[in-house]
């Protein structure tokens, strides 16, 4: 099969997964996907020589590099305009609502949250694009016992904010306002 067809092979059978990674990581935020996605197949394409024959966790690891230049560009981009003080964006900027506001299982948004953006993107990897501990190496881009440490430590320090928010709920008071005192 020649780069071409393996490019296209690629193309057809994983596009719809890399919108779907890159648009879990933008979540709500003003970034055009469909930019993003773009940019990961030219990047695929001018590099179609090194697609592995399992192309999915090396787009996924295209795709988190265009998304970090992304989000460095626009950042550039608001903080000129900041120092410009002439554009709409720099007086007042609404965010959008997360679709899982206000539904069972906020915590688990809220205790990733806490997390490091390294640990929460280790972790959607695994759960969210199902990634086994080869793949997410590939992804990456580090040694499978590399990857597989740190989603040990990620899903540690997940259960650790987990309970940590367990341990904050409150507890209501007891009938006739009295505490026990021991």
């Amino acid at each position: 099969m020649s780069t071409d067809d393996a490019f296209a092979d690629a193309y057809r059978a994983h596009y719809w997964a890399v919108s779907r990674f890159v648009a879990r990581r933008l979540d709500g935020q003003a970034y055009d996907v469909e930019e993003v996605v773009a940019e990961v197949f030219s990047t695929a394409w001018r590099r179609r020589a090194e697609l592995p024959d399992s192309p999915l966790p090396w787009l996924y690891g295209v795709a988190r590099n265009c998304l970090a230049n992304t989000v460095r560009g626009l950042g550039r981009y608001r903080r000129l305009l900041n120092r410009l003080g002439h554009h709409e964006s720099t007086r007042s900027r609404q965010t959008v609502p997360s679709p899982d506001a206000g539904r069972p299982g906020d915590w688990v948004h809220e205790a990733l949250a806490r997390l490091s953006p390294a640990d929460r993107e280790v972790l959607r990897l695994t759960a969210w694009e199902e990634l086994t501990l080869d793949e997410l190496a590939v992804t990456l881009g580090c040694s499978q016992s590399a990857a597989a440490m740190r989603l040990h430590r990620a899903r540690g320090r997940l259960r650790t904010q987990i309970d940590r928010m367990q341990m904050t709920v409150t507890v209501p008071a007891r009938a006739g306002g009295r505490r026990d005192e021991r």
